[in-house]
């Protein structure tokens, strides 16, 4: 078995940049002539997880399905990471401007995260928009739709990771 210095500064950069705790030691990489297998102990290796666009598939039993009209609704108020999947249709009544919103609090503070506007007199009659984003809630915060009485807000809500990151399989969803 011979062991040789690996002298790339490509590589080395890279393994500084991965393993940040390695910085400083001093050594330079080696190689060797011997094959060593490499036992992947993650859950990836095992199968068991699924992509980001498949783990935050819409499902039957995961989605909490909202509908608003003139009304506010808070559409999730726990810790975690959520998939917004809905449609707003926001109709011009000629006297006034007519909107449809979607808002995070933390009690204190309201923020508008995503809204539409038709203003009165516009040539636009009715606004039609489609949403599809994933939001972060804090302990203490929550997520809301709101609309005035000529808009109507429908869709879903699906938590797709707890507060600490852990990702929320869909409903029904077995990994094998």
């Amino acid at each position: 078995m011979s062991i040789s210095t690996v002298t790339s500064e490509a590589l080395q950069l890279k393994l500084r940049q991965l393993l940040p705790s390695q910085q400083g030691f001093g050594t330079d990489l080696t190689a060797q002539d011997t094959i060593v297998p490499i036992i992947d102990l993650t859950r990836a290796a095992e199968g068991s997880d699924v992509s980001e666009n498949l783990q935050t598939a819409l499902a039957f039993g995961s989605q909490t399905a909202f509908t608003c009209r003139n009304t506010t609704v808070v559409i999730a108020n726990t810790p975690g990471f959520y998939r917004i999947f809905a449609n707003l249709t926001v109709r011009q009544d000629g006297a006034g401007n007519t909107f449809g919103l979607v808002s995070m609090t933390d009690g204190a503070t309201s923020k508008t995260v995503w809204s539409c506007v038709v203003d009165a007199g516009t040539a636009l009659d009715t606004a039609n928009n489609n949403l599809d984003f994933n939001v972060f809630l804090a302990a203490g915060e929550s997520i809301s739709v709101e609309t005035d009485g000529f808009s109507n807000f429908e869709g879903s809500v699906r938590q797709i990771a707890d507060v600490n990151g852990t990702l929320v399989q869909p409903s029904g969803f077995t990994p094998q």
